[in-house]
C-alpha cells in the first residue's frame, strides 16, 4: 500500500507548484537568450539565408529547451518533495542487495 505523499497537501502543493513555475520562468528566459544566440550564429556562419530557416532553428532550439526544463522540472518536483518515496515497490522488495 502506498504511503500518502506530501503533494497530497493543497498548501505544500502549491508551494511545489510555485517553486515548479519560477523554474520554468527562469528557463524560459534562458530560452530566449538561447535562441537570439544560435540565431546569430546562424547569420555569422551563413549570412541571410531563407527566413523558414531561422523560423526552424528558432522553434527547434526553443522547443527542445523548453521541453528539457519541464520535464527535468518535473522530476525534481517529483524528487524534491517525496513523492518518489511514497510509492509500493514489489520488485526491490524481491531483489537482493548482493545480486
Amino acid at each position: 500500500m502506498p504511503g500518502p505523499s506530501q503533494l497530497d497537501d493543497p498548501l505544500y502543493a502549491g508551494m511545489a507548484w510555485s517553486r515548479y513555475w519560477r523554474l520554468m520562468r527562469w528557463m524560459s528566459a534562458l530560452t530566449l537568450v538561447c535562441v537570439a544566440v544560435a540565431l546569430g550564429l546562424l547569420y555569422y556562419l551563413h549570412g541571410l539565408v531563407s527566413v523558414h530557416m531561422y523560423i526552424a532553428t528558432a522553434v527547434g532550439v526553443g522547443f527542445a529547451l523548453l521541453l528539457t526544463a519541464a520535464l527535468m522540472g518535473l522530476v525534481f518536483m517529483s524528487s524534491g518533495t517525496g513523492h518518489d518515496d511514497c510509492i509500493d515497490d514489489p520488485v526491490s522488495k524481491d531483489i537482493s542487495p548482493d545480486e
